[in-house]
């Protein structure tokens, strides 16, 4: 077998040695690759069912074999060690079969939401220098096999396009999975670069994240036991499959690594999701805020049968109290609230936690690696229970975004630690609160409103199904307070109005300064490039 030398890859910033060579000696770091656990659950399990999608079920043993299918096929076409790839796929198997396929090679996938269009997909082509793209023909509407098309006209790099059909299969993929599959071999290091993952920011172009193999898989290890996945668990997959939770936090390398099912799901509007809960027994999903509160907000909760599910891992964005209260009562589930970053740290509630750390918090880290430091304006500690800037370092942390230099100054300390943007408190069992975050913090007049209090509130209402609040320019007061509702269904308008939400919030003690200064209803919120809520969106004055 050939010897690997480590990995050179221009515009990585690696850890350095010393700190290496601390997480590896800890066991944060281990000898083994991202393809490695799931072919020894192939070895374990070869006839357990390890993907559901429709009507399309996929064995261990199936799944490998199409894993090592697909990667003869790419290595036919030249596809090696250190590749970029750019993987551009909804919530559909063939996702997780090339991501392992690419793995399984040394090649390096940049996973790309499937709502992305030509700007973003044309960015990571151009700052990767991307070789192969791989997408669906149509994709809500959009051409992506014309978009393929051009890009590979546009740019030298990019050598191959694979365009499957809408939900999978085509020419393309049958010519790939025509080849006798390759050995499972090791092709890679460990401490190589196995992904490039997108930031969440709210501005600009999504900032890449390079994750080696060791990084990426202690996050996996230390999930397994805390989200209570095991080979009986049946994972519901409701968010886009490229996200970290999606992944890692547990993800579809966690369940598949223990043995379990994942059930992949277009989207997750109640409609689609609850019938698969019940025909599956699905024990175990993933899913943001916005999810949650159109899952408690549905009638059709009491139209199927949800009792194989055991727990909800919540995370993304800050889930507001009152919407965590329902979710036991209403649910009759464990809430297990999290908070991280596709750059790396990962928070999760305990099972075991009393209820009020459970509704109020976001986790404490899963490794005991992790170091953090909450700090105020003028980067001094603050003790317990004081909000602070949240900066983190550890061996699931990376230590700078690829090929940008200036936001890594921006971004990281000299010393290593990632500045997360996000103002946090901290109880004295290490538990986290997200407060806020530090760009989106609203100075109106002299007076700082964190719009997190007062989504908070504005979620009491019984008529409101969600809420984002921003600061917008005044000439007078330099910000003033907006809110955007999505009401429920059976809101009363007239209670949506701006004079009544004011005085909603004044009889719930809220100071008048916070109190929003103007308020619009709308269907829905726009949204980033990766998924979340847009702020930046929102504070645009619309003619």
């Amino acid at each position: 077998m050939t010897v690997l030398e480590p990995l050179s890859l221009d515009g990585f910033v690696p850890y350095p040695a010393e700190t290496a060579a601390r997480y590896r000696a800890a066991g944060f770091w281990t000898d083994q690759t991202l393809p490695e656990p799931l072919f020894a659950t192939v070895a374990r399990v070869p006839g357990k069912t390890a993907i559901v999608a429709g009507e399309t079920s996929l064995t261990y043993a199936e799944l490998g074999d199409r894993i090592l299918r697909i990667a003869a096929g790419l290595r036919h076409l030249g596809v090696g060690r250190g590749d970029r790839v750019v993987v551009h796929l909804p919530n559909i198997p063939e996702f997780i079969a090339f991501v392992y396929a690419f793995w399984e090679l040394g090649a390096i996938p940049v996973f790309a939401p499937a709502a992305h269009r030509r700007t973003e997909i044309e960015h990571f082509v151009e700052v990767t220098e991307a070789r192969v793209y791989v997408t669906v023909a149509r994709h809500d509407g959009a051409d992506l096999a014309a978009l393929a098309a051009e890009l590979k006209a546009t740019w030298p790099s990019l050598e191959h396009t694979v365009v499957l059909d809408a939900d999978g299969g085509g020419a393309d993929l049958d010519r790939l999975l025509a080849h006798d599959p390759l050995p499972h071999e090791r092709r890679s290091l460990p401490g190589d670069v196995a992904l490039l993952q997108l930031s969440g920011g709210t501005t600009g172009q999504p900032k890449l994240i390079p994750h080696t193999s060791e990084t990426y898989l202690h996050s996996v290890r230390a999930s397994i036991p805390l989200c209570g996945i095991t080979e009986d668990s049946v994972q519901l997959t409701a968010v886009p499959l490229c996200h970290s939770m999606s992944v890692r936090s547990p993800g579809f390398l966690s369940v598949l690594s223990a043995g379990g099912t994942v059930v992949l799901a277009h989207n997750g509007s109640p409609d689609t999701v609850f019938p698969l809960i019940q025909r599956h027994r699905v024990t175990q999903s993933s899913i943001v805020p916005p999810l949650l509160l159109a899952w408690l907000n549905s009638s059709l909760k009491e139209r199927y049968d949800l009792s194989s599910l055991e727990s909800l891992h919540v995370g993304g964005a800050r889930l507001s109290i009152e919407a965590a209260r329902r979710v036991r009562p209403e649910l009759d589930v464990i809430l297990q609230q999290g908070f991280g970053m596709a750059e790396g740290l990962v928070n999760y509630n305990r099972f075991d936690v009393d209820e009020e750390t459970s509704v109020r918090c976001q986790g404490r880290p899963i490794s005991p690696g992790d170091e953090l430091l909450i700090v105020d304006d003028s980067g001094q500690a603050v003790p317990p229970g004081v909000p602070g800037h949240l900066l983190t370092r550890g061996p699931s942390t990376i230590r700078g975004y690829f090929r940008n230099p200036e936001e890594n100054a921006r971004s990281f300390t000299p010393d290593g630690f990632y500045r997360t943007g996000d103002i946090v408190e901290r109880d004295e069992n290490g538990y986290l609160a997200v407060v806020g975050r530090s760009k989106d913090q609203i100075n109106r007049g002299g007076e700082k409103v964190a719009p997190e209090e007062v989504e908070n509130l504005i979620l009491g209402h019984e008529g409101v199904h969600d809420v984002s609040v921003v600061g917008i320019p005044d000439a007078i007061l330099g910000e003033r307070v907006k809110a955007f509702v999505i009401p429920r269904a059976e809101a009363d308008p007239a209670t949506l109005k701006l004079a009544a939400i004011r005085k909603f919030l004044r009889d719930r003690g809220l100071a008048s300064y916070k109190l929003p200064d103007a308020l619009d209803v709308v269907a829905e919120f726009p949204q980033t490039a990766v998924g979340k809520v847009s702020k930046r969106l929102q504070r645009v004055p619309q003619n």
